[in-house]
């Protein structure tokens, strides 16, 4: 088991003052992620703000400031927290179609995200990792990738916070890639940067102007592993059960009483057993049940749904109709109530016809050494609503793992495959 050693991570951060000292200096995509985790971002899906959160803001404000000194044009921030700036075509290329690379603000709401105090494990063991004070272990057995991370540069977290690689990770490495191309003087037309608030919670592309933005097509760096790639996510809905119960005294309740709480939990029970997060994998889709909270006279449950396929989806969607009918069949009419609302749709129909896309990243991923990792998003991202907007817009992988939680870390040199990768696909483009 690998212990962290708080002398460790000395020698790779890049304070303050060294960054003020050395004027310019290039900036590798993790010293970037340092930078940007130790900026409370959380985004509150309660919230009706847009950013949902001010903090947001905070790394905006600090990105325009980078995003200048680096010498992108045309940098801004506008009133809802959305960070632009823009990479001019070089000489020649200004035929070539605009790129988009666009990142997410926030990190999510399911755990703490305040005062990240990162791990920083150089030539890692590839064993379990003690994750500071905190009583947590990095185990293998749970994440066996992190055996073929051995030699590496781990980050993680101390157990107390997320790390905030989702996706600060993605911001890092797109401005690295960015800097990389001026200094490089590597040809390439307009690449378009836009990075985004309350991704997390379902807002990310919302108020993203497309127009104004000016890219053909685009990329989100918001993924796993480096060299995923990502062209499908979940159809996506939003469910609302209440059951509403008629309360007693427990001692006379025999045929009056109906425990709102009981009810609820056999609704539960008509849906499928295992299409559920926990027993799901692939393209496999389910019911996730979010929140349960009641008494004997009401209760609420939420759930997600999620499934790649729309006919499968609406049939989901259908049986959980089905099952409050059945209850309202059983305990009378207005018992139970269902609410459904569809958040998002799969971007596969959006990316299919311009493939070139997902051939430039295969390309790029292979060129940096890797075996490309075609797979599904199980989840939303960005991407889909932007392709919907009329910006196809696939997802890459950012070298990072376990997101929105204590487990969440990545490698130096995943983050330095991911910078490879972009750098690559734009050179493609350019070609």
């Amino acid at each position: 088991m690998q212990r962290y050693s708080p002398d460790k991570q000395s020698g790779l951060y890049f304070s303050k003052s060294k960054r003020e000292n050395a004027g310019r200096k290039k900036m590798k995509a993790y010293e970037r992620l340092l930078k940007y985790i130790t900026v409370w971002t959380t985004s509150d899906e309660n919230s009706t703000t847009v950013p949902t959160t001010k903090r947001q803001l905070d790394l905006g404000n600090l990105l325009v400031e980078e995003m200048k000194e680096m010498g992108l044009s045309d940098v801004s921030m506008d009133e809802y927290g959305y960070v632009y700036g823009y990479l001019p075509a070089t000489e020649g290329m200004e035929d070539v179609a605009p790129l988009g690379l666009i990142a997410h603000l926030d990190t999510a709401p399911d755990f703490n995200g305040q005062n990240v105090k990162p791990q920083i494990i150089q030539d890692y063991n590839g064993e379990d990792v003690v994750l500071g004070t905190s009583g947590r272990v990095l185990a293998v057995k749970d994440f066996p990738r992190l055996k073929g991370y051995k030699g590496r540069t781990l980050i993680t977290t101390d157990g107390t916070s997320l790390l905030g690689a989702d996706d600060k990770a993605g911001i890092a490495e797109i401005l690295t890639a960015a800097e990389d191309l001026m200094r490089e003087k590597t040809p390439h037309g307009k690449i378009c940067i836009a990075f985004t608030p309350d991704e997390e919670v379902g807002g990310g592309a919302q108020y993203l102007k497309i127009k104004e933005f000016g890219a053909a097509y685009g990329y989100t760096l918001d993924g796993s592993h480096e060299g995923e790639i990502q062209f499908e996510n979940f159809n996506a809905a939003g469910a609302e059960v209440t059951v509403h119960g008629v309360n007693v005294h427990p001692g006379s309740a025999k045929d009056i009483m109906k425990n709102a709480q009981t009810i609820a939990m056999e609704i539960h029970g008509l849906l499928p057993k295992d299409a559920c997060p926990e027993k799901t994998e692939g393209y496999e889709g389910f019911y996730h049940m979010t929140e349960f909270n009641g008494n004997v006279e009401q209760a609420v449950m939420r759930y997600i749904i999620r499934d790649f396929d729309p006919v499968t989806f609406a049939e989901k969607q259908e049986k959980l109709r089905q099952a409050v009918a059945q209850i309202n069949e059983t305990y009378g009419e207005g018992t139970a109530e269902v609410k459904i609302e569809e958040s998002y749709r799969n971007m596969r129909e959006k990316i299919e016809p311009c493939m070139q896309l997902i051939d430039y990243a295969k390309a790029a991923i292979e060129h940096a050494g890797i075996t490309p990792i075609v797979s599904p998003v199980r989840g939303g991202t960005d991407g889909a609503r932007l392709s919907f907007k009329g910006l196809p817009c696939p997802n890459l992988g950012t070298g990072g793992h376990a997101f929105h939680g204590v487990f969440e870390h990545i490698t130096v040199e995943g983050m330095d495959k991911a910078v490879l990768i972009v750098k690559d696909i734009i050179r493609q483009f350019a070609e």
